[in-house]
């Protein structure tokens, strides 16, 4: 029997194509060099930048991120345990990014920067995981800011007001009350929760002490509003790598409710809707640039001005560029960003300081000084700016604000002037009486936020003069009458403003009318 050679041919060329057995090959290297926080790895020559590796270390597996690509070695961060790794440890190339579980699971929890809980409580059983570091939406995928985000400050939403998908920057020294305006904003958001105005916050902290954070955990318990809220910690104990991937991970943990929240019909475990608005504390950016910086340096990359790294500005730029309002078509979602800088002696020109004042979307300024006076929230009318939060702030307040900011400039001016001791006509001695009531009005107690109908009607009534002829010292005590008296007798008036926070001709007659009829009746 004859048999052809083509016909064999053929049919070891279908065998051949039929045969798909896959080889897997993982890449291995070596450690050369440890510590810090930081290896040097020979081997691991496709290696990529960013890509997750392995450590196989005597305690078990400990995760590390390329940063460095040289010609012989590259250069990790450790994440963990890294006095764990030695010289000479296997290190083994996964192919992946660093990601962190995300989801409802996460709410009401204290997780280290890759989403392990810190907390007593129970595991996580994460809806899924996102990963860490991406590039922010593009234009086309954004719309202007348009909705506020209520602080609860009066002072804030009057003159520095926030739009959901704003980068508001927080700055001042240390002991200025940084920390405590961003927790008021937080704890403000109990309002919305369980609505589809919903606001998931994430406080990140990076590099505070646990007792610290131990502290805000505590307050937010307290106040309910750990319910909705997400702290992540890296405290000041922990190694530069957790400290510098720490505000990342909160803002992946936020950008999956930001998009998996338009999702039509989704629910919380309770049945309230999906939240779809996030508000990204990070506690404090400047403690993060200090830890890459220590990378950087150990990491051997050049040092520049006040020897941080050239690309400095890129990993806040590249952080701060995902807060953003999504456009209709995405869901029409936000994420907002309150990043917070500590300034050493008010030096506001420093090369974090003006870094981040160039990224952001304006910034509130505490000052020393006024913080010493007993004014606080401690904030500098002048310095501090919102470039886009007006747009977003209710009409109401917007109609009654305008003069509210120019009249405490017009003060502070004058306020240096009468010190000279000259004497004043009385219409500069109005002005002055009426500005030392308004910033009586603006100070507030630490965690007690305001509702903005209750702004309105307090700096309305500050604003129209019906505070003139009471003491500073008892201006306070006749704000809260009056908001007792608007949620008691005078209800009906406040039901409606709260109805439409607008503010027409008609409606400020009323609560004119509704105001001086109170006064009349007081006895502070």
């Amino acid at each position: 029997m004859k048999i052809k050679t083509d016909e064999i041919a053929s049919v070891i060329k279908q065998e051949i194509e039929q045969y798909t057995a896959e080889l897997e090959v993982s890449e291995v290297g070596r450690v050369v060099e440890v510590g810090d926080g930081i290896a040097r790895i020979y081997g691991l020559s496709n290696a990529m930048a960013g890509e997750l590796v392995e450590f196989q270390s005597s305690q078990g597996a400990v995760m590390g991120q390329v940063m460095n690509l040289e010609q012989d070695t590259v250069g990790c961060v450790i994440y963990g345990e890294y006095l764990a790794v030695k010289e000479g440890d296997l290190v083994k190339s996964t192919g992946r990014l660093l990601e962190v579980p995300v989801g409802e699971t996460m709410l009401g929890r204290v997780v280290d920067p890759l989403g392990k809980p810190l907390d007593d409580g129970p595991a996580l059983t994460p809806e899924g995981y996102r990963k860490v570091d991406i590039i922010a939406p593009g234009i086309a995928d954004r719309q202007p800011v348009s909705e506020p985000m209520q602080t609860g400050i009066k002072a804030i939403d009057s003159m520095i007001p926030i739009g959901r998908g704003q980068r508001e920057l927080i700055i001042g020294d240390r002991k200025t009350g940084k920390t405590a305006v961003a927790i008021d904003t937080i704890i403000n958001q109990k309002q919305y929760w369980g609505t589809d105005k919903a606001v998931v916050c994430i406080y990140v902290a990076v590099g505070q002490k646990e007792s610290t954070v131990a502290g805000v955990v505590q307050t937010l318990k307290e106040k309910g509003a750990m319910d909705y809220t997400i702290v992540v910690n890296a405290a000041s104990s922990d190694p530069a790598p957790m400290q510098y991937v720490a505000p990342y991970s909160g803002c992946a943990m936020g950008e999956h409710f930001m998009w998996t929240g338009n999702d039509a019909g989704k629910k919380l475990s309770n049945g309230a809707p999906y939240p779809k608005h996030v508000l990204c504390v990070y506690d404090d950016l400047s403690k993060q640039a200090v830890a890459y910086r220590q990378l950087s340096l150990l990491l051997r990359r050049p040092p520049g001005r006040e020897a941080f790294p050239g690309d400095v500005f890129y990993l806040h730029s590249r952080l701060l560029e995902r807060a953003t309002k999504l456009s209709d078509e995405n869901g029409a979602g936000s994420l907002t960003a309150l990043p917070i800088i500590e300034t050493q002696e008010g030096d506001v020109s420093a090369y974090i300081p003006t870094n981040v004042i160039s990224i952001t979307d304006g910034q509130i300024y505490l000052e020393p000084d006024l913080f010493y006076k007993g004014v606080r929230p401690a904030i500098n009318v002048g310095i501090s700016v919102s470039r886009v939060g007006g747009a977003a702030q209710v009409k109401a307040m917007k109609k009654i604000a305008g003069s509210l900011r120019l009249d405490l400039a017009a003060f502070r001016e004058l306020e240096a002037f009468a010190q000279l001791g000259t004497e004043l006509d009385a219409a500069t001695q109005k002005q002055l009486d009426r500005g030392a009531r308004m910033v009586e009005l603006l100070k507030q107690p630490q965690y007690v936020p305001y509702e903005v109908v209750d702004q309105v009607l307090a700096i309305f009534a500050g604003s129209k003069g019906f505070l003139d002829d009471i003491k500073p010292s008892k201006v306070l005590d006749f704000e809260k009458a009056m908001l007792e008296h608007f949620r008691s007798a005078g209800k009906a008036m406040r039901d409606e403003l709260a109805s439409k926070l607008a503010l027409t001709d008609e409606l400020a007659a009323k609560m004119a009318d509704a105001i001086k009829h109170f006064k009349a009746g007081w006895t502070g």
